[in-house]
């Protein structure tokens, strides 16, 4: 994927390396002290049939509080580009070959295993596309929310309690307590995405990248998704 190729469109700026405030300009826009900088990302996956290069050259920045939307056809590569930003394309076959994800003056691509985990849920989080597959089916809601707090914040089991229900009021589930208590399967699928977006946003992190986050919603769920995470934005200036 390129951002100059018709295949995926976005508002992307060549980005400097940590600690450049400079304003920094792409096609006419410009972004003065990026909080996030991408840079000419490339991540091929290496196959018998030879190399597929998913993400190919990307480069962009957004500044705090911004929104920016990636567009593209299917399979153009948008997922592959998020799940690098994670640090989660599956080695073997896959692999980010170069380019740089700057967050706050820190290349996400040079860390260790260890330290990208420290970051992954705190200071950047992903809401998936598919809520069912992407919750664990085995373990409620209220623990799954838990586990993100615990692994980035020293919490005592009755803040953790407290914090769980604060989070799942503030996606607007209702009866937030309850709700804590069930699995995946006992919620609609606007509720799991719902939940979904409590987990991502559980520590309040910097970058929230949302991989197509209504695709499995009917039309008036989609509305009213897309305007609770504009809304949760604008509260915890993500």
């Amino acid at each position: 994927m390129s951002v100059q190729s018709q295949s995926m469109q976005t508002k992307p700026v060549h980005a400097a390396g940590a600690g450049d405030t400079r304003p920094h300009a792409w096609d006419g826009i410009a972004v003065a002290d990026p909080q996030l900088s991408v840079t000419d990302l490339r991540t091929y996956f290496f196959t018998r049939n030879g190399t597929v290069k998913a993400v190919d050259g990307v480069s962009f920045a957004i500044a705090r509080g911004e929104t920016l939307a990636i567009v593209g056809e299917s399979g153009c590569g948008k997922s592959m580009t998020a799940l690098s930003l994670m640090r989660l394309i599956p080695d073997p076959p896959g692999r980010i070959v170069s380019g740089e994800v700057v967050l706050d003056g820190v290349d996400l691509l040079q860390l260790s295993e260890e330290e990208i985990r420290a970051y992954r849920g705190r200071d950047i989080s992903m809401i998936f596309q598919e809520p069912m597959t992407s919750l664990n089916p085995v373990m409620t809601i209220g623990k799954q929310i838990g586990e993100v707090l615990t692994m980035h914040q020293h919490i005592g089991r009755d803040e953790l309690q407290k914090k769980i229900v604060e989070m799942l009021a503030l996606v607007r589930i209702p009866e937030p307590a309850q709700r804590a208590k069930e699995y995946p399967h006992q919620l609609s699928g606007g509720m799991r995405q719902r939940a979904m977006i409590a987990m991502a946003l559980a520590c309040s992190p910097k970058v929230l990248l949302a991989d197509e986050p209504t695709t499995a919603l009917d039309v008036t769920i989609q509305a009213q998704i897309l305007e609770l995470i504009a809304d949760l934005q604008r509260k915890l200036g993500t």
